[in-house]
């Protein structure tokens, strides 16, 4: 039997450091469903260290992470219903919108509250005077308006007038 060619045998062994690779992603699949950590195609990547590209190269690998990813995830212990991880990754975000403003409101005093009180009711009552000026600036707008949209009538109403009796002056009388 002869020796194969270099070329052959670097091919062989990059097929074998592909089906390593392939093992790898599938194991690591297996384990993180098993677990339910996350699974994504970066996630999987990080965990099997192959690079991205490769994912994308097999596509069968591509497909089957989606799909799991998209998997409802069942509650520990197997009870109750299945979640996402979508769903869980919104509750995460919302728990964290509501850590920060329980911790945000805690940080204030009595003191500073009252004195907010104070300055809402001054801000209070500078806008109230800003919007009665508001307001008498828009009556005034409002009315001079009117009184152009009357100046355009009468404007147009002329220009008809004397539009009509140009063309009773310039019409030839039939004979």
């Amino acid at each position: 039997m002869t020796a194969p060619s270099p070329h052959c045998q670097v091919m062989v062994e990059g097929r074998r450091a592909d089906t390593g690779r392939r093992r790898r992603v599938l194991a690591a699949l297996a384990d993180a469903t098993k677990n339910g950590t996350d699974i994504s195609v970066a996630a999987t990547a990080r965990r099997t260290g192959v690079d991205r590209t490769f994912l994308s190269r097999h596509r069968d690998l591509l497909a089957q992470i989606h799909a799991q990813a998209a998997q409802p995830i069942t509650a520990p212990g197997g009870h109750g219903p299945p979640v996402s991880r979508a769903s869980l990754k919104a509750d995460l975000a919302a728990v964290d919108a509501r850590s920060a403003r329980l911790a945000a409101r805690s940080g204030a005093s009595p003191a500073s509250e009252a004195s907010e009180d104070s300055e809402n009711s001054q801000d209070s009552e500078q806008l109230k005077a800003r919007i009665a000026t508001l307001e008498q600036q828009s009556f005034d707008l409002e009315l001079k308006l009117q009184e152009r949209d009357d100046d355009l009538a009468a404007a147009r109403a002329a220009n008809r007038e004397l539009m009509a009796q140009l063309n009773r002056a310039t019409t030839p009388v039939p004979g």
